[in-house]
């Protein structure tokens, strides 16, 4: 438990450290957000706010877990996570970089994004499932079962890696939203890991090491969030958001849970609800926008009453997932 608590200290400082060396930088590389026209008005305010910020977790979450890391005899599980978080996070980076440099506002085409990530999807999904200590098993928790998919896994867990990283790009709408709930889950994921570590001792290290980079996530998005809250001095951009994404379902591979990001799972939601609405009712809205924080933001809720109101119910959702793993 020590070396957890390092974990998320150093990443945090490093973090912290880093953050006013990127953000100058990017504000002199003109790496300025381009604001969606279609978007809430009160947000045009925020035009030119540095993007791509998203380094400034990212390189200290991925320094801090492999110094902190036990070794690499029980690297596999470790491995995928950072795989899935590095390849992810780089499909953010070339959207990201196709925004700021060719000024379009929605970056790669949907196709253009979709298609690499099926890819890596699947490829992550192949590899778990070839992995004997992985398997094509879920772990069901409360009810101490597992459900075995056989071949039918790699499709499954295509459409969670998938449906996961862009959930969290959706959710990445309000100033602090997506790193403050990101946080949480990631702490959520920690305890569970170290749990399961203590539970299943021919597989702890390898446990144990996907609760070191969960930590260091912690740590990172900690930092993170002193340049990231309202009012942001940063954006996390795509190299962000899809960096959260793949390390959070890369986690959920190896450990064979169902996603517990549940804030990510309701901006997916709310954007399909919105979707089928409009398209059942030639051009009716469910919500007054889509995803859903932005429904409240329209509504007339203050930007910090949503994320804050966000941060309290991932908090409780976390708690309640931990109850199925700690005695």
């Amino acid at each position: 438990m020590q070396r957890l608590i390092w974990t998320i200290v150093a990443a945090f400082a490093m973090a912290i450290i880093l953050g006013p060396i990127v953000i100058p930088w990017l504000k002199k590389m003109k790496f300025g957000k381009e604001i969606y026209d279609l978007g809430p008005q009160t947000h045009k305010k925020k035009q030119g706010t540095p993007q791509m910020g998203g380094i400034i977790f990212a390189l200290p979450a991925l320094i801090a877990a492999l110094a902190f890391s036990y070794g690499t005899a029980r690297w596999d599980f470790m491995l995928i996570a950072l795989v899935s978080a590095l390849g992810f996070g780089l499909i953010g980076f070339v959207d990201d970089f196709i925004k700021i440099k060719l000024h379009r506002a929605e970056g790669l085409t949907p196709k253009q994004k979709l298609a690499p990530q099926i890819v890596l999807s699947i490829g992550l999904a192949i590899w778990a499932y070839l992995n004997p200590k992985i398997g094509s098993s879920l772990t069901v928790p409360f009810f101490n079962v597992e459900w075995n998919l056989g071949w039918f896994y790699i499709p499954v867990m295509v459409f969670v890696l998938v449906g996961t990283v862009n959930s969290a790009n959706l959710l990445d709408g309000l100033d602090g939203l997506l790193g403050g709930c990101g946080m949480l889950d990631f702490a959520a994921m920690a305890l569970i890991c170290v749990a399961m570590a203590a539970a299943n001792p021919a597989e702890a290290d390898n446990l144990l090491n996907v609760a070191i980079f969960a930590g260091a996530m912690v740590g990172a998005l900690l930092g993170f969030l002193r340049y990231n809250s309202h009012p942001a001095r940063v954006f996390m951009g795509d190299v962000g958001s899809f960096f959260i994404g793949g390390a959070l379902v890369g986690m959920t591979l190896v450990t064979r849970l169902p996603v517990i990001a549940l804030a990510m799972v309701l901006s997916s939601l709310s954007d399909l609800i919105q979707f089928a609405y409009f398209r059942a009712t030639h051009g009716k809205r469910f919500f007054k926008m889509a995803p859903l924080h932005h429904h409240f933001e329209l509504s007339g809720m203050a930007e910090t009453q949503i994320v804050a109101m966000y941060y309290i119910g991932t908090a409780v959702l976390c708690l309640l997932s931990l109850l199925g793993f700690v005695a």
